[in-house]
């Protein structure tokens, strides 16, 4: 290990770090535009120039490796001459839009410009001007703000793997845009935004909409998947204006899909402000007492065998726990948080969560998945997976459709038997996996939603017991869950209690009265003439069913703990207050029992916290994954000759937030069409 002296500090960094990296670890600052942390180095600003003795000139410290007994200065008098002739050249041709750009005020270029800037340039000529690129619905252009730091052709290229950006031109004519003009096809695109150092690149749905130092700030869990992304929620009163990713190596690094990006503006369309009962075939207005009071009468006159309640995508944990404890009253077994139908063994955590965790898919050597498209179910997992493979040393395989993964994959069939393919070695791919170190199965929806899910179940297990996936320093079983709520639910088991039903019996057409929390991805006519309470913020598909409505609040407006598909309790914040006569969906709960007269036992929510910690410990053990205890799980059973089918058709549209945004129409309209023509 290279020991080197910066600034008069002795330091000893591992083998291959950079000068810069070095620099970072002691906290000297050095500045940068080209450099980034998780993008390969191109030394193009050269806004990073230190001075190294022995070395002639000044050198880029981002490209320059570290070596024994290297001196190192980044504040000498030659550094700041070299550094403000470097930004006198960047500022030659940038215009003076800081007045209305939407990078004000968090411009690295702005800012850099005032701590290593001259204060006055020397060029009189005319500035260039670049003419705007479309690049969707989704980000804005500016392209004479640009400075060719090159950060998103490298994020489109590297980490989402649709090079669809580069350099036109060359020297001063230069620019950067696509090969051909159409909107990027990628759906993490809106990472560019947070990469980009300059306002070349900004927010196009919320272009003018506020200045950084107006917004009120809350780090919260992202909902529209279940890998439980890290953001930060920037409201203008009591609007969100925008949403950002959080730094959390352990399950989204530093990024996020652009459906958690974008999708707010559903957060104020169609949503439901005040209770609704159905009369005369219509939905009329009502007030709390009102509602509450027709949902006991009705309630009390039904047998409670045939009173069921299904727990949505996007429920958080305290409205479970709440909604189960009201069912339990009232007498009913009837209950399930699984909108899919899935059936499968849960008698162990472990047959339900990705027991590698999300981080783990980096220590892999060969991963298979089945039944899943990880770019649409769980965008942040792909993305792991393709910067495995970069790396080297890992193949994959897929069992289930053909799609557009963003990486180079070995197809093991589209139906289940390519499972025992593997299983008996007639498959290539076997041999891959039984010389693999730490071989890694992701089980998906697309495979337990199915009749035969819970014999995949267990053949799946099987098949990970036979490539020595599971021992004691690894376990390469992995379920991976789509759903927000899924696993939360699981883990309070809100499931059929003793001789209740699940989904598929629920939709049968049994029941004489259902309560939908948030379930709004059923089919709702298999409900028959049940009575139907809707509990959810958006007048989507459960709530036009309804006979009466309950309006609850979205992730944003309550505080709830969300448990993502590895098994991570998170804690998410509110971050502004729901709309009109809407109230947290707990507290709805707990105000109906009181009506119904069986008041469940809390009035605040850490009395609420405290019972339901008691009922799943798991679940208090905030920020980290349990270890699950490994037993032989899984149900016999037929499996299937159907080739395994997507589970989502629209990534753009899965819930009833995104449905009701206008930026993911637009998508849907732009870009999806693209991935179709890509597949």
């Amino acid at each position: 290990m290279p020991k080197l002296t910066i600034n008069g500090i002795e330091v000893e960094v591992a083998q291959g770090t950079s000068v810069l990296q070095a620099c970072e670890q002691l906290e000297i600052e050095v500045p940068h535009f080209c450099y980034h942390d998780r993008l390969s180095v191109p030394a193009s600003c050269r806004m990073c120039l230190v001075e190294i003795e022995k070395m002639p000139k000044p050198v880029a410290s981002c490209a320059q490796p570290c070596a024994d007994g290297m001196v190192v200065h980044t504040d000498s008098a030659v550094v700041k001459k070299a550094r403000k002739g470097v930004m006198e050249l960047l500022l030659i041709n940038h215009p003076l839009d800081c007045p209305i750009c939407d990078q004000g005020g968090e411009c690295d270029l702005q800012d850099q410009a005032v701590a290593y800037g001259c204060g006055c340039g020397r060029h009189h000529e005319n500035k260039r001007i670049v003419g705007e690129k479309e690049l969707g619905p989704l980000i804005k252009t500016a392209m004479t703000r640009c400075i060719q730091c090159t950060r998103c052709v490298r994020f489109v290229d590297e980490i989402c793997g649709t090079p669809e950006l580069g350099g036109l031109y060359r020297g001063e004519k230069m620019e950067i845009g696509t090969y051909v003009a159409r909107a990027l096809s990628s759906e993490m695109s809106g990472n560019l935004i947070d990469i980009c150092p300059v306002g070349a690149l900004t927010n196009k749905p919320a272009a003018f909409t506020a200045r950084s130092w107006e917004l009120q700030k809350t780090e919260t869990i992202d909902v529209f998947d279940a890998i439980g992304c890290n953001i930060r929620v920037d409201m203008r009163g009591n609007d969100v204006v925008r949403v950002l990713p959080r730094l959390n190596e352990d399950i989204n690094e530093e990024w996020i899909n652009d459906k958690s990006r974008f999708a707010i503006d559903g957060l104020k369309r169609q949503r439901l402000d005040r209770p609704y009962v159905r009369r005369d075939g219509k939905l009329v207005p009502a007030s709390w007492n009102e509602a509450f009071a027709v949902i006991a009468e009705k309630l009390r006159g039904i047998a409670p065998n045939r009173i069921a309640a299904l727990a949505g995508d996007l429920v958080d944990c305290e409205a479970m726990f709440a909604l189960k404890s009201l069912v339990a009253a009232l007498g009913s077994p009837n209950l399930d948080c699984r909108q899919d139908g899935a059936n499968y063994d849960v008698s162990t955590r472990a047959a339900s969560i990705m027991n590698s965790g999300i981080a783990g898919i980096e220590e892999s050597d060969a991963i298979v998945l089945i039944g899943t498209n990880p770019r649409h179910e769980g965008t942040l997992v792909n993305a792991r997976i393709r910067k495995r493979w970069l790396r080297g040393g890992c193949r994959v395989g897929v069992i289930g459709a053909t799609v557009d993964l963003g990486y180079p994959y070995q197809s093991i069939g589209t139906t289940p038997q390519g499972i025992a393919d593997l299983m008996f070695g007639k498959h290539a791919f076997a041999a891959i996996l039984k010389n693999a170190k730490k071989p890694m199965f992701i089980l998906g929806a697309g495979a337990l939603a199915r009749e035969d899910g819970a014999a995949l179940h267990r053949v799946v297990r099987e098949l990970a017991e036979h490539f020595n996936a599971v021992r004691e320093d690894w376990n390469g079983f992995n379920v991976f869950q789509h759903a927000a709520s899924r696993i939360g639910g699981l883990d309070l088991d809100f499931l059929p209690q003793i001789g209740g039903q699940g989904t598929r019996a629920i939709l049968g057409g049994a029941m004489e009265a259902v309560w939908l929390l948030g379930a709004d991805e059923i089919d709702v006519t298999k409900l028959g003439n049940a009575f139907v309470v809707y509990q959810g913020h958006h007048g989507d598909v459960g709530a036009h069913r309804a006979d009466v409505i309950l309006p609850g609040a979205a992730y944003t407006e309550k505080t709830g703990i969300y448990v993502n598909t590895e098994g991570r309790p998170q804690v998410a914040l509110q971050a502004t207050f729901p709309p009109g006569e809407a109230r947290e969906d707990w507290k709805i709960i707990r105000a109906f029992s009181e009506v119904y007269g069986e008041a469940l036992p809390y009035d605040t929510l850490d009395t609420l916290r405290t019972k339901m910690f008691e009922s799943a410990p798991v679940l208090a053990n905030i920020g980290h994954c349990e270890k699950s205890g490994w037993s032989a799980f899984g149900f016999t059973g037929e499996v299937s000759a159907q080739p395994f089918a997507p589970v989502i058709e629209n990534f753009y549209m899965t819930d009833p937030i995104s449905r009701a945004s206008a930026t993911m129409a637009k998508c849907s309209d732009e870009i999806l069409p693209l991935w179709e023509a890509a597949e």
